[in-house]
């Protein structure tokens, strides 16, 4: 198996496109599997497509679904931290993708975003995985 592990500043942005990274991983193998995952209780991995407003749907309805105010019982950080928490329960930390000859075999409109609503901690690690086919 070989891997590589990426840094990502999402303080300017709460859906951050891993697709070019996961490309240029990917290009160095021939068949398998991708599997791109974040080592971090506040933050997922999905795909999606990008650039035609599903990134700000998806943000607006993770807000909607975990509010940030004071329900929360985890209670440290920042106000609603609590949800951040939550959050991985519904954007699972890891996607799997199946390569060819190099390429991912994502969809057309598919991207591969890191999903993160946290204001605490901006800086995240994603570990991009290969496993032969």
């Amino acid at each position: 198996m070989d891997s590589d592990v990426i840094e990502i500043d999402s303080s300017r942005q709460r859906i951050v496109d891993l697709t070019e990274q996961v490309r240029e991983f990917c290009a160095a193998h021939r068949d398998g599997l991708c599997n791109v995952f974040v080592p971090h209780a506040t933050a997922g991995v999905a795909i999606i497509e990008t650039g035609a407003g599903s990134d700000d749907d998806l943000v607006d309805t993770l807000e909607t679904l975990l509010p940030r105010d004071d329900r929360y019982q985890h209670s440290h950080g920042s106000p609603g931290h609590g949800a951040d928490h939550v959050l991985p329960a519904l954007v699972a930390p890891s996607v799997t993708v199946p390569v060819q000859d190099g390429q991912p075999l994502l969809g057309t409109w598919q991207s591969v975003v890191l999903v993160d609503l946290n204001r605490d901690n901006p800086r995240r690690s994603v570990r991009l995985s290969f496993i032969n086919g």
